[in-house]
């Protein structure tokens, strides 16, 4: 098991080749969204789908795809048994809320986080914001706290890192908000890699709709990750808050 990066970089290795993965049963991604891309690409060189799911801390696992059956890359599966399911807010995209026996009761010595944390009916509120498909499968669009609001719009990140990890020189993208004098928040894009930074963000603009599409994109050698090896979009918003600044 291990987080998208870890099978990029296995991807990268040449030393990485199906004989090394012939007696591996089972390879799983979680913590972030796993690209489509890196999905194709191991299951070309290995033969073998990884098997994506969510959870945390709070509830262990909330989702999987089937160990036997389709496995659909960018879907993190189906809620498992006893898990209930839903999506806040009334909108077809919302916060994921969560009722079960695996959820936690609450956080110790935290009265006040956990009732606000929690709805009236007992529903968990994970803080991270996805939608359901017809078939009830789960797809997760990023977390509810790095969500963009652009000139009054919201911005999913996920949804502009999905666009430029497909282009040509990048390995890996991470989507942020910082201060922008007119829009409030102006799209940065921080990516792994190189490139023209005006046609990226010409790609972007045909691929998505203007307000969507990175002002800025900064390249950089590595992103800032934390233990679990996620990127930590706040010092990321921190680092380039000023990028905007006038005067």
């Amino acid at each position: 098991m291990g987080v998208p990066t870890f099978y990029t970089r296995l991807l990268a290795n040449p030393e990485f080749t199906p004989a090394r993965a012939a007696h591996m049963r089972l390879f799983i991604s979680g913590s972030a969204p796993l690209l489509e891309s890196t999905f194709a690409e191991f299951e070309a060189r290995t033969g073998l789908r990884i098997l994506e799911r969510y959870g945390m801390s709070e509830a262990v696992i909330i989702t999987s795809n089937p160990l036997v059956g389709d496995r659909i890359p960018g879907s993190v599966g189906y809620p498992l048994p006893g898990v209930e399911l839903r999506i806040g807010g009334g909108e077809e995209t919302g916060v994921i809320e969560i009722r079960g026996p695996s959820v936690f009761s609450g956080y110790w010595r935290m009265p006040e986080k956990t009732a606000e944390e929690f709805s009236a009916d007992g529903f968990f509120r994970t803080g991270d914001v996805g939608r359901r498909d017809p078939d009830g499968r789960v797809w997760i669009s990023g977390r509810a706290k790095d969500l963009i609001i652009s000139g009054g719009y919201n911005v999913y990140p996920k949804e502009i890192e999905l666009v430029l990890d497909e282009l040509a020189g990048v390995t890996e993208s991470a989507v942020v908000g910082v201060p922008h004098p007119d829009f409030g928040e102006g799209v940065v894009a921080v990516v792994i890699g190189a490139g023209d930074e005006a046609a990226m963000i010409a790609e972007c603009r045909r691929q998505l709709a203007p307000y969507k599409s990175p002002k800025r994109i900064v390249f950089v050698e590595d992103l800032p990750r934390n233990a679990m090896g996620k990127v930590q979009k706040n010092l990321l918003r921190d680092r380039y808050g000023d990028l905007f600044k006038t005067g």
